[in-house]
């Protein structure tokens, strides 16, 4: 009896021979914390592997917000969000930079060359990678508009892709842990998504693919979207279709297209071989978004 599973693998065997057209393109993958799953890490990071040997150009990525949450509730302390945004004090930060840099980071590096690949670990301040700034928070309440001080959370200003280009030209991936600072040296925890969506942009991708927990946007009923446009985004997003977690996810994907980016993708990390299922078949199995 054939699995369903045997068949996606088999399409995916019969697109083998157009392999080729990707040789040479960079791809972004945000591998997150939620789709970061321990008994899933592997077949993710294979699959990586399996990319650069066909000539593929990946980079990678990756957040850890679970993780970070684990550690500082270690601590005695709980994590404190406002819509959904991590409130990083100086004491928060230090644990998201050990978690992220020294911990996810640095354990992604091994595993990839462990498997045969090679890496580097960098993050934002590594040869001035990400230029980033202090988020103004501002949101509406019953007494109008209140300003929220959320600490050292940032957004990107710039993407200096020097450093990316040297690395893949000499044949390693690069594993981005989405930590940055401002000209004067403060830094910052920024959203994993944002990063790889402005990092995308600046090296020109031809694809970027976020990882996540679920099968992709859903619509009012829970059914998955295939494909989907700008102009239906919009509309998803006014419907509250598209909300909360989703929106940095959909925004990084936006602002890919509008830097060249060919296309962008949602996937279910969880999926096992998602990776190649969607990149490597003609239906795919999340949902990919164009111009």
């Amino acid at each position: 009896m054939i699995k369903k599973s045997d068949e996606k693998i088999e399409g995916l065997i019969e697109a083998l021979p157009f392999i080729r057209q990707f040789q040479n393109k960079t791809l972004v993958i945000k591998y997150g914390g939620s789709a970061m799953t321990e008994e899933g890490q592997e077949t993710i990071i294979l699959d990586v592997i399996l990319m650069k040997y066909v000539g593929m150009r990946p980079v990678i990525v990756h957040g850890g917000g679970p993780q970070i949450d684990r550690v500082i509730r270690k601590m005695g302390l709980e994590p404190k969000f406002v819509d959904g945004l991590r409130v990083t004090d100086a004491e928060t930060m230090r644990v998201v930079e050990m978690v992220l840099i020294g911990e996810i980071n640095s354990n992604l590096v091994s595993l990839i060359n462990r498997h045969g690949g090679s890496a580097v670990g960098v993050n934002g301040k590594d040869g001035g990678l990400i230029k980033a700034r202090k988020i103004e928070y501002a949101k509406s309440g019953p007494e109008g508009i209140e300003r929220i001080d959320l600490g050292q959370v940032g957004e990107v200003v710039q993407i200096d892709p020097r450093l990316l280009v040297t690395l893949e030209e000499a044949g390693f991936m690069p594993c981005i842990a989405p930590i940055g600072s401002d000209e004067e040296g403060h830094t910052y925890n920024i959203n994993a998504d944002s990063v790889a969506g402005e990092v995308a942009a600046a090296l020109e991708a031809d694809k970027l693919i976020l990882l996540s927990d679920t099968d992709g946007i859903l619509d009012g009923t829970g059914h998955l979207i295939p494909t989907l446009n700008r102009n239906r985004i919009r509309k998803l997003i006014q419907e509250g279709v598209i909300s909360r977690g989703m929106l940095p996810k959909v925004e990084a994907c936006l602002r890919d297209l509008d830097g060249g980016v060919k296309k962008a993708h949602i996937i279910n990390g969880k999926v096992p071989h998602s990776l190649l299922l969607e990149v490597f078949t003609e239906k795919g199995i999340g949902t990919e978004i164009l111009n």
